[in-house]
């Protein structure tokens, strides 16, 4: 900038210059002298002139420079740090900093902050994965080895409990690949027109024994409608909503609802308690949370449950929440648009 006002200065100063020597040709009588020599003050001037342009430039161009230099010096450590294994390094804007440098920064640090949260969540999942496997295949391993070493007595009563291990897992990876499916944007559907009244009969019809070994008591309000939905899903959904009423909820009625209204479905599942705090409520969603970490696998799951729910719902266009029931205990409820799925293009359309 320094440079560029050193030559603009002389620019205008020659220009000007011959400016009146091109008149003074071309129309004389318009200028009255015929003396072109530089005087005294006009040196001075031209100098003068000269030297605070260029100080002038030269101050602007610092301060210009500071404040488009300090963000991207800071985003350029800060991307060495992240490359070497740093996903804690911030890069610093400065409240001086023009906009796009500092848009720059802040745009910079939103990227390392979900790079951060993305890695210390994966690192989580690795554990908790790794967590919910070790109990059933350290079951399953003991177990094995007693019968081989003649510790245990081979019977129905045995082959039972290690089937009943083999299922959780069966469950367990079915449950990752549902949510793996969802975070990756490949849970395909195949939406059809369904009756969810029957699509819920199926359901209770196999799981009401367990409930009610559990001292819980399933009521219906299915009114007659048919809707647009996954069947498959649908009963996926519905049989975890079950089992985590049958895990956490009270002895006592346990109500479904399955309808339509203003165009939406709904599914919900309701207890009589003992409820979820409304602060944590929609962390029931998560995977692998649990509202009290002192559960177990064995009375708490292994945490995937609901996190599926929410994956559903969401694969179907809707939403899940989890609000306080009329019931005095908890509801978990399924909302998503009552509308057939797009006509897929044809061979001969393609």
């Amino acid at each position: 900038m320094t440079t560029v006002a050193f030559w603009v200065t002389l620019m205008v100063i020659g220009t000007s210059f011959g400016f009146y020597y091109v008149l003074a040709q071309v129309r004389p009588e318009l200028l009255e002298t015929d003396n072109w020599e530089l005087s005294s003050p006009e040196i001075v001037w031209m100098i003068v002139t000269t030297v605070a342009a260029m100080t002038g430039a030269g101050w602007v161009a610092s301060r210009l420079a500071r404040r488009i230099l300090v963000p991207l010096n800071s985003v350029a450590d800060c991307i060495r740090r992240v490359a070497a294994g740093d996903l804690s390094a911030r890069a610093v804007g400065g409240d001086l900093s023009l906009g796009e440098a500092s848009r720059l920064a802040e745009d910079f640090n939103s990227m390392a902050d979900q790079l951060e949260r993305i890695t210390h969540e994966k690192a989580q999942w690795n554990a908790a994965i790794a967590h919910e496997l070790r109990t059933p295949v350290t079951i399953l391993r003991g177990r094995l080895q007693g019968l081989a070493d003649g510790v245990f007595t081979p019977s129905e009563e045995q082959f039972s409990k290690l089937l009943a291990q083999v299922e959780g897992l069966t469950r367990l990876i079915e449950d990752l690949r549902t949510l793996g499916l969802s975070e990756s944007g490949h849970l395909h559907l195949q939406i059809v027109e369904t009756d969810l009244g029957d699509e819920v009969r199926k359901v209770v019809d196999v799981y009401e024994h367990a409930m009610a070994a559990s001292g819980q008591r399933i009521e219906l309000d299915l009114p007659p409608t048919r809707a647009h939905c996954d069947p498959v899903r649908l009963r996926q959904v519905l049989l975890a909503l079950l089992e985590n009423a049958k895990k956490y909820a009270v002895p006592g009625v346990v109500r479904v609802h399955a309808g339509v209204a203003g165009g939406s479905c709904v599914l919900r599942v309701e207890d009589e308690g003992p409820g979820v705090p409304a602060a944590v409520a929609q962390r029931v969603f998560e995977a692998f949370w649990r509202a009290d970490i002192s559960r177990s696998r064995d009375s708490g799951g292994s945490g995937l449950g609901l996190a599926v729910v929410g994956a559903i719902a969401r694969a179907h266009r809707g939403h899940a929440v989890c609000v306080p029931s009329p019931l005095g205990g908890t509801a978990i409820e399924l909302t998503w648009p009552d509308v057939p799925a797009p006509e897929q293009p044809s061979a001969a359309q393609a």
